[in-house]
């Protein structure tokens, strides 16, 4: 059986963008280059979309949803495609694995594991639920009867970001094809390659040409132009903070459209002395800062452990990190993998070195590694003796890099923790009931775990508070997002 190292070789990604049901060119026939992270190798050029090429998207996808192609077909119906969907990406999934982990730098084992299966899966679960939401009656006088039913936006404008390409992609395609509407989805330039390769398979699956298109491209261009469209109903959008609020001003800008977003976030994690077991706690702070090489919106970058512990939990978190020191991407042992550009690491390394400057501790790490390979690689990172105030306490920095505060009682922790303009996940460790449901509350998450992190699947909504976003990816919350609340009052005596 081939290797993955075989596979990679063998592999010709096509970078055409999809528009109408069919691969082309951008108009201006600008391409860029596509390059991996791994070792730097050239995996392949991508068409540069621009506003000609988004006017032709969205023309295709407004007639698509005007003739009723998949917006006037029955919610049974769409359900039996968006099944074919989510069992083709399966059939497919060494393909999509590989693609994303060439394309971002993530470790092929959870390509396979985490991506694959969880996009497929949000296809799925969409797929299902869609003929199991039901309308509603109003509470009417006798001689009226007022009915309150969904019905799709129209054109949804969907920009994923790189780290999660395939996942983020399908938390916005799912339930915005599933309520009806028609998408155009603009992936990062950074990591393009699945979605132009989910826009075949939904094809190849049934979901009508013109209903999903796919515009490689750069923000500035592609981007800003899909948010600025006055023929776009609704744009989703995961990625910075900065880059949020011009999309929300861009719509404002435009035809007022609606604009969600899943944004930055710095979450704490924090750890009290009584934690009911201090190995979980330690497993879970390393791992989930560590997983994906830190580049995940949700990373706990800030853990807060109560100073009677901190010296023990050090401890055993530092004999966890050479666990998580950086290998082959495209080894199936390996458990951290390539920061995604040259870009991206050089933001990491510039974090690393304000962590210095400011007089923080570093425990751990902090240096790049394997540039032997041509890829970008730093290892797990750990600082100490950090304040509220440090840069690396307050910005994302989307690499592995972890920083370690310290409190005296949980209410200091939940004032520190709260201390930052994001909301995203949050966590306490602590085997009072009573505290744990006290702080749940008083943090200012979107989402909370106790006793654990990363605990979630598709059924339950994922967004933050404050500058971490609004509305909410994930569960049925989602159509909230996709979907327009008409009321038709009728009178009947």
């Amino acid at each position: 059986m081939a290797t993955w190292h075989e596979k990679a070789a063998a592999l010709k990604p096509d970078g055409r963008a999809f528009i109408g049901g069919e691969r082309v060119w951008a108009k201006s026939e600008q391409q860029f280059e596509n390059l991996s992270p791994i070792d730097g190798r050239k995996l392949g050029m991508v068409a540069r979309c621009d506003s000609v090429d988004v006017d032709i998207a969205v023309a295709a996808a407004r007639a698509a949803f005007e003739d009723g192609r998949w917006s006037g077909k029955s919610p049974a119906q769409r359900k039996r495609v968006l099944i074919k969907f989510a069992d083709l990406m399966q059939n497919y999934g060494q393909e999509l694995a590989l693609l994303e982990t060439l394309d971002m730098g993530k470790p092929i084992k959870y390509s396979q594991a985490v991506d694959v299966g969880g996009a497929a899966n949000c296809i799925r679960w969409y797929g299902e639920a869609i003929d199991k939401i039901y309308d509603e009656i109003a509470p009417t006088p006798a001689n009226s009867l007022a009915l309150i039913t969904r019905e799709p936006v129209g054109v949804v404008a969907a920009i994923v970001p790189w780290n999660y390409p395939m996942l983020m992609a399908s938390w916005k395609i799912a339930p915005a094809l599933a309520a009806g509407n028609s998408v155009v989805l603009k992936p990062s330039e950074k990591s393009p390659l699945t979605a132009l390769r989910l826009a075949e398979i939904a094809l190849e699956a049934g979901v009508p040409p013109g209903v999903f298109n796919v515009l490689p491209g750069y923000g500035a261009e592609a981007g800003a132009a899909l948010a600025l469209h006055m023929d776009v109903d609704c744009i989703g959008f995961t990625g910075s903070t900065r880059v949020g609020k011009q999309i929300m001003q861009m719509a404002g800008q435009s035809n007022l459209k609606r604009a969600w977003t899943e944004l930055g976030g710095k979450s704490a994690n924090i750890v009290c002395a009584d934690c009911p077991d201090l190995d979980a706690a330690v497993e879970a702070a390393i791992g989930s800062i560590f997983f994906n090489q830190g580049e995940s919106c949700n990373a706990p970058s800030r853990l807060f452990v109560e100073a009677s512990i901190k010296d023990r939990f050090i401890e055993k978190a530092l004999a966890k990190v050479p666990d998580y020191a950086p290998g082959d991407p495209l080894d199936s042992n390996t458990v951290m993998g390539a920061i995604v550009d040259a870009t991206q690491l050089k933001t990491v390394m510039g974090y690393i070195e304000s962590g210095h400057v400011d007089g923080a501790r570093l425990l751990a790490g902090g240096k790049q590694v394997r540039t032997e390979t041509g890829g970008y690689y730093v290892e797990p990172t750990v600082f100490d003796q950090v304040n509220s105030s440090m840069t690396i306490a307050r910005e994302e920095i989307f690499g592995p890099v972890l920083s370690v505060l310290s409190f005296t009682d949980v209410q200091d922790a939940v004032r520190q923790a709260n201390d930052t303009p994001y909301g995203l996940h949050a966590a306490v460790w602590t085997a009072d009931l009573s505290k744990a449901i006290q702080t749940s509350r008083a943090l200012r998450a979107g989402t909370v775990h106790v006793n654990q992190y990363d605990g979630d699947d598709i059924t339950v909504p994922f967004g933050g508070y404050k500058q971490s976003g609004n509305g909410r990816d994930k569960s049925l919350h989602a159509f909230d997002k996709y979907t327009e609340l008409k009321t038709t009052w009728i009178q009947v005596g």
